[in-house]
């Protein structure tokens, strides 16, 4: 199976992780199974990565992170919750998406 190379894929994976956490909040190895398992196991997003992706979306204002007992285990674990800039920056992630989704089609379908 091939997989998506993180080149291709480093400008999204904010608007991933946003899209799950405007569900519910969540932890960062929950996270990381989710985007696996909706992408097909075609994305498995790096460790550092998403760490990373969390730290500049907190430190931008699109996430906040507070401390919790894991319901299934009691442990603390560090979880992530979208904030209103948050929602307001998913928004034009997905407009911008569009838009390159667009443009890079003519390119590669030759419309």
């Amino acid at each position: 199976m091939t997989e998506i190379s993180s080149d291709v894929i480093r400008g999204y994976n904010d608007t991933m992780i946003l899209f799950l956490l405007l569900k519910e909040p969540s932890y960062g190895y929950e996270l990381s199974k989710q985007i696996k398992n909706l992408s097909d196991g075609k994305y498995i997003i790096k460790e550092t990565t998403l760490y990373s992706a969390f730290s500049r979306m907190e430190k931008n204002g699109y996430i906040e992170s507070f401390v919790s007992e894991a319901a299934d285990t009691g442990k603390k674990r560090t979880y992530y919750r979208i904030t209103e800039e948050g929602q307001r920056y998913y928004s034009e992630k997905c407009e911008e998406w569009q838009l390159t989704k667009e443009v890079v089609e003519r390119f590669v379908m030759g419309t």
